[in-house]
């Protein structure tokens, strides 16, 4: 008798009978050609936000990588045994992705957490501590930044954990020379677990505006066009 979860074992049987037997070829295909993905997704670790479900990405189509608040944390010289560092520089110079997505969502344990802690980290735990400690800098900047009363200190915060993590990303060399050269782009975004509504972070004015109307208006272009 085994000890594995049974709920799994049930959710692999269904996978098997409805999802790989539609998409058996496209499975078969990527285990013989390799993927070649062209987006990576910087995701929390939450159970409620899946990548491929928001964006409706097939097997091969998402390089995914997650954490605990989503962050990125600065480039180190040396390196060590940082995982998201390594699926970046994996993914940026092995796979050759063509854009960087760092994306959040509302009620965030790690940054709940960190704005929970008033400064004491190592309560938070001995590892998750000094994880989230790297949201101080965006922590800093919303403190010096004129407060607008109707906003939510949550949400400020996993949007300002956005920013500062596509901050990070451009201290590490090989992501900043691929930007510079426009051989790469990177994104922030911002997910609603109860509406299912997606924000996307506009790079000139770094407010988050809504995926839909920025679909409606990629459509206005490309019939205009």
């Amino acid at each position: 008798m085994t000890d594995f979860p049974k709920e799994l074992l049930t959710g692999y049987g269904l996978y098997k009978e409805r999802i790989y037997r539609q998409f058996e070829e496209e499975y078969q295909n990527l285990a013989i050609y390799g993927q070649e993905p062209e987006v990576m997704v910087i995701s929390c670790c939450d159970s409620r936000v899946t990548p491929e479900g928001i964006f409706h990405a097939q097997p091969g189509e998402l390089f995914v990588v997650r954490n605990v608040a989503n962050l990125v944390p600065p480039f180190i010289q040396g390196g060590g045994t940082h995982g998201t560092s390594a699926a970046l520089e994996y993914a940026v110079t092995g796979l050759k992705v063509k854009h960087l997505v760092v994306l959040g969502h509302c009620k965030c344990g790690g940054v709940q957490a960190f704005r929970e802690s008033n400064g004491k980290l190592s309560k938070t735990g001995q590892f998750v501590g000094p994880w989230i400690k790297m949201l101080e800098p965006a922590a800093i900047t919303l403190a010096c930044t004129p407060v607008d009363k109707h906003e939510d200190p949550q949400l400020a915060l996993e949007y300002a954990g956005i920013r500062q993590s596509l901050k990070n990303l451009m201290t590490f060399p090989f992501i900043e020379k691929l930007v510079t050269q426009g051989n790469l782009d990177i994104h922030g975004a911002w997910f609603d677990i109860g509406s299912g509504s997606l924000r996307v972070m506009n790079k000139e004015t770094e407010i988050f505006e809504d995926a839909q109307d920025l679909r409606a208006r990629l459509k206005e272009q490309e019939t205009e066009d």
